[in-house]
């Protein structure tokens, strides 16, 4: 444990329930790294008590914090300024608390990017096609766009594609049951949904069809390598795990709750994710 002083910077993870999130490990550790006098606590907080938690953590003098759910939607609504990630994306992962007021703002999108770079990929490689309609794919598909990389999106359920397309002009959508058919024009395929995830389905496309495919990314990190990313190795393509989505996702908070930046390295991976490394 920490041993805090009274200036101390103290920031945290909002949600419910939090006790599963490996945000304060992965924050604490850059804590300790960096030897910054702070701390990173799970806050598990009831929808019903959000509002009056956030004020009290303004008044408590922390830094900010990281929502998660059920509390993105609802933490858009009590900031005072949202930044154009959190507008663009829809919901607020982070919040930083200033001068008494208090910014919003969506890493998401840029932890994604982040990621997809430092796995050696351009995100500019080529058309996109986007799987899953949720917040993670509004984020992710709102950062392609504005790096002028064209995007096409399926989802299981049509109008919740609809729903995203109205929000996001320019978004091609694609029936679901056509998905394979969209890799042979498309560079990079990218998976939000909860499809390969640990107790889930598989995520069914046939990857010996993507003649134009190069990479596949998977938001997914619960197995590290998830079945489709295992094809994509069988295949030959370039293929990007979910874990560094959420490392690098976090760097724009701490840098401005803790006044550093800090960096994502193979140490770091596996300090944060060591039961997930052990386990493939």
């Amino acid at each position: 444990m920490p041993i805090l002083s009274g200036t101390s910077r103290l920031a945290g993870i909002i949600g419910w329930p939090v006790a599963h999130s490996r945000s304060p490990r992965l924050h604490g550790y850059w804590l300790r790294r960096h030897g910054i006098d702070g701390a990173y606590v799970p806050l598990p907080i009831r929808a019903e008590d959000f509002v009056t938690a956030i004020r009290g953590l303004v008044a408590a003098g922390f830094q900010g914090a990281n929502v998660t759910q059920p509390h993105k939607l609802a933490a858009f609504d009590i900031c005072d300024t949202v930044e154009a990630s959190a507008r663009h994306a829809g919901a607020v992962n982070t919040l930083i608390f200033r001068d008494g007021k208090i910014i919003g703002r969506n890493t998401d999108g840029w932890g994604f990017l982040a990621h997809l770079r430092a796995s050696g990929i351009d995100p500019k490689t080529g058309p996109a096609l986007v799987l899953g309609a949720g917040g993670a794919a509004r984020a992710i598909v709102a950062v392609l766009q504005d790096e002028g990389v064209p995007v096409t999106l399926a989802n299981r359920t049509r109008t919740r594609a609809e729903e995203l397309a109205t929000l996001l002009p320019g978004l091609k959508l694609l029936d679901w049951d056509r998905r394979t058919a969209a890799l042979a024009d498309n560079a990079l395929l990218i998976n939000t949904t909860s499809l390969g995830m640990h107790g889930h389905e598989p995520l069914t496309i046939d990857l010996d069809r993507g003649s134009a495919c190069l990479a596949v990314a998977d938001i997914v990190y619960v197995p590290l390598e998830t079945p489709l990313l295992a094809a994509a190795r069988a295949h030959g393509l370039r293929g990007v795990e979910g874990l560094g989505m959420l490392l690098h996702q976090a760097v724009p908070g701490f840098s401005a709750w803790f006044g550093t930046t800090p960096v994502v390295d193979d140490e770091l991976r596996r300090f944060v994710a060591w039961d997930l490394i052990d386990a493939k």
